[in-house]
């Protein structure tokens, strides 16, 4: 019972955040976006007290439940090693705990994090992790098969579904993702929980509190056969059948050896001192009181309980149907630009941990991932696809972390990301001599006028920006006619300010 009940609330949260990586129409995210919020890194650099405390307390009294029910990427391995070690009968075996390898992947994690070096910290945080690889691998899956259903049902005249387009925001960053997800599959595979064990950060950190936890796994010797079944079955490899020893620095809380168990031996209980009894008899009795199952199972239910309620194909686009638009080549940005909401970019570096949430979010195809060492895999803004609508806040109401803080459709409009800069060489209107003001027609916040220019043969209208009122939204550059380079770009700031 106790393993059908971690089960079932881990496929709730894991289905849940996954979706959240999914949903491109943004609406399940008002249901289940507490549940990015709950992550334990996350928390800590959103400086969410409430939510570390109450992970550490829970840690602290059911042992590491955190990484078998509510971390993503722990449900993730645990549903590919029932797939690699169903059916055999002895999956798994104890192994020692690799201390010192975790040690030190912990050190140069909470060095890189104070640091600042923002690409070693998105590797090895588990729920960036598995973002990653929802955002870049699951969700273009997933939105190739809602295009399917739009496809169908416009053949129907249903409006059921509508069709979005599908596209790699970032090569490097999608072979990344392709990367943590080859590695951990192969290791939840072959040895179930390695990746937890010996790598991922916040399973060292949770590991110093599960050592002290109230209930454990444990193992009454008086009914101990030593059959190894346990140790056959713990993905975490923790349990030493010979000397009838469990490591809860490693265990998970998963389970799966209570209900192999033939002889009633393993209990989920809070392990009692033994009673000893001098007598003249050259044995020792030791008494246990028998465990009430029921008991035990309400309370772990209720625990489990109170913690999940606390917690295409592209078509081409033809101009007249005459010839293909050109794509736009991304410009050249001295300063990348950062959402508002962020502050700044140092503000991004030092609190974003490029799960993607906001980038798999983003509605106008904005946010793609960095590829700059320094911010690598974090969000940065680029307007081929689209521009960053005043209206649009959904980014800053998705980001666990606190990187993009949430603000309002005012305020929104109020913050100075950057500011639109004209490059003469590339309007269409100094070099085919044409009418088009495309760039001042769509600026919402009226920052962009068309004033004469002398030019060979007459006068010419051409942009000119007032840098006081720009907000950087990009919907010049993303407007602009001009192909392949725009003859009107987006030059982000440093700090973020408001006009």
């Amino acid at each position: 019972m106790l393993r059908k009940i971690r089960i079932i609330l881990a496929l709730v949260f894991f289905i849940g955040i996954t979706m959240l990586f999914l949903d491109f129409t943004g609406t399940l995210h008002h249901w289940l976006g507490w549940m990015a919020k709950v992550q334990f890194l996350p928390a800590i650099l959103a400086v969410n007290a409430a939510v570390v405390i109450i992970l550490v307390v829970l840690t602290v009294v059911f042992g590491r439940i955190y990484c078998s029910i509510i971390c993503p990427l722990g449900v993730f391995q645990d549903v590919i090693a029932w797939m690699g070690k169903h059916g055999k009968r002895n999956p798994y075996s104890y192994s020692k705990a690799k201390n010192i390898l975790r040690y030190i992947v912990l050190a140069i994690f909470v060095v890189a994090l104070l640091a600042g070096v923002s690409s070693v910290v998105a590797l090895l945080a588990p729920y960036s992790s598995y973002g990653r690889i929802a955002g870049n691998l699951f969700q273009p899956i997933y939105e190739y098969g809602n295009n399917l259903l739009a496809a169908i049902a416009a053949h129907i005249d249903s409006y059921a579904f509508y069709s979005t387009d599908v596209w790699i925001r970032s090569i490097p960053t999608f072979v990344v993702a392709a990367l943590t997800f080859v590695i951990i599959a192969v290791l939840a595979w072959r040895n179930g929980r390695t990746y937890c064990n010996t790598i991922c950060p916040v399973g060292t950190v949770l590991s110093f509190f599960a050592r002290f936890s109230w209930f454990k796994i444990t193992i009454d010797t008086d009914k101990c056969r030593n059959c190894g079944t346990c140790g056959r079955y713990c993905k975490a490899a923790c349990i030493d059948f010979k000397h009838h020893h469990v490591d809860y620095s490693r265990c998970v809380v998963c389970g799966d050896c209570l209900g192999k168990c033939e002889f009633g031996a393993l209990h989920y209980v809070h392990p009692k001192k033994k009673t000893e009894a001098v007598t003249s008899a050259p044995t020792e009795v030791q008494e246990k009181e028998e465990t009430d199952t029921s008991r035990r199972s309400f309370l772990l239910a209720a625990a489990l309980a109170t913690t999940a309620a606390a917690m295409a194909q592209k078509d081409k686009k033809v101009d007249g149907g005459l010839a293909v638009i050109e794509d736009k080549v991304t410009p050249k940005r001295a300063t990348p630009l950062t959402p508002p909401g962020s502050y700044s970019a140092e503000n991004m570096a030092k609190h974003c941990t490029a799960c993607q949430l906001c980038v798999s979010e983003c509605p106008n195809g904005v946010l793609r991932p960095s590829t700059d060492l320094g911010k690598f895999m974090q969000p940065t803004m680029s307007y081929e696809r689209g521009y960053c609508r005043p209206e649009c806040t959904r980014c800053s109401s998705v980001c666990p972390t606190g990187a993009i803080r949430k603000i309002d459709k005012a305020e929104k409009s109020s913050i100075q990301i950057g500011h639109a800069v004209w490059v003469k060489k590339n309007c269409v209107a100094i070099n085919d001599g044409v009418d088009c003001g495309n760039c001042a027609r769509h600026c919402p916040s009226g920052a962009i006028t068309m004033v004469p220019y002398q030019v060979d043969g007459g006068e010419v209208m051409v942009p000119a920006v007032n840098t006081e009122r720009c907000i950087g939204c990009g919907a010049c550059e993303n407007l602009c006619p001009a192909r392949p380079f725009t003859a009107i770009y987006v030059e982000g700031h440093e700090m973020h300010r408001t006009i």
